[in-house]
């Protein structure tokens, strides 16, 4: 709608094909887009299998949404949009989409931003909260986090003119002279720093329970995709006797790596680009990640995780795959 509103036009392609939008992307000299992180990593592995790169150049800005991109995506989104302000924001449908923006790359800088799958610091302890940092707040909107006890991770809330009315159908609890007075539950966790930024944890109702701790699998995945052989990975939880729900991550593996059980000792021994479940634990130690949060099972996942249609993971459907799959472990789906 922004772009109708300044005189703008829209290209349209009859689905997300990332040869379909280069091609598009070229055509049209199109100069802004937005994407989720699914998206930009198919469009990067399309232009590094043909080895061709054109009519990127025309690109000025790009947005990312449906999840935060790893360092790795943002390098090479911007070798491959050299000239593109590349931006990511926070929001919801029922939100009038976004509710936060950060500045990932700026172009006139020349400097790339601060990675989102950074770990958050504060104080002295190396790793107190983590999350993926979605930026601050855009004009108008009001965020806060709804906290029980003393820590000040918790539910995220908003108000504001951007906020819906209420679902369709739907008969509100009590009447409201305005809008303003009513706060939406995101159904997300996280906390804002010293600087008003507002940090992701994860779902309110997307954490795994595990030997009576809550896990959020986006924390652990922020873990993950910081080893340079994980192109993308999902955690999920399935059920388990003894912990209630097993840590389970599929790991998608970059290009040229490869996958191996014994691959540990080849790894420090060679420069043979190897990986393994024992690589993978030892790396989630170094980055001091909690001990009962690290996956106890490794997949390694050879096709492309299952989407949403607005482009976010499907962890349900990869769930259920997992599970199905239980009874073979260690085998490769």
């Amino acid at each position: 709608m922004a772009m109708l509103m300044v005189g703008a036009c829209h290209a349209f392609i009859p689905k997300f094909e990332a040869t379909l939008a280069l091609e598009a992307i070229e055509q049209h000299h199109v100069t802004s887009l937005i994407t989720v992180p699914a998206m930009m990593a198919d469009l990067i592995s399309s232009v590094r299998l043909k080895r061709i790169q054109k009519g990127c150049d025309s690109v000025k800005k790009i947005l990312n949404g449906g999840g935060g991109l790893s360092d790795n995506l943002i390098k090479d989104a911007t070798r491959l949009f050299p000239r593109a302000k590349l931006l990511s924001a926070y929001g919801m449908t029922e939100t009038c989409s976004s509710l936060t923006f950060t500045t990932l790359f700026e172009p006139m800088l020349e400097a790339s931003g601060t990675s989102l799958q950074m770990l958050a610091v504060t104080n002295s302890s190396p790793v107190k909260a983590r999350g993926v940092c979605v930026g601050k707040p855009a004009p108008h909107v009001e965020i806060k986090i709804c906290v029980d006890g003393s820590s000040n991770v918790g539910r995220i809330l908003t108000r504001g003119p951007h906020v819906m009315l209420r679902y369709w159908d739907q008969i509100p609890e009590k009447a409201s002279n305005s809008v303003e007075e009513t706060w939406l539950d995101t159904g997300d966790i996280g906390f804002i720093d010293d600087h008003g930024n507002l940090w992701l944890v994860g779902r309110t109702n997307g954490h795994i329970k595990s030997g009576g701790e809550n896990i959020y699998p986006e924390e652990v995945e922020a873990v993950l995709i910081q080893h340079p052989g994980v192109l993308s990975s999902v955690v999920v939880g399935i059920p388990d006797p003894r912990l209630t729900e097993l840590v389970v991550a599929c790991i998608r593996l970059r290009e040229n790596w490869q996958w191996s059980d014994d691959s540990f000792k080849y790894s420090v021994q060679s420069n043979e680009l190897f990986l393994s479940s024992t690589i993978l634990r030892l790396h989630c130690r170094e980055k001091n990640l909690t001990g009962f949060k690290i996956p106890k099972i490794f997949i390694l996942w050879k096709t492309q995780f299952p989407l949403t249609t607005t482009g976010k993971i499907r962890r349900d459907q990869i769930r259920k795959e997992v599970m199905s799959q239980q009874l073979s472990f260690p085998n490769k789906l």
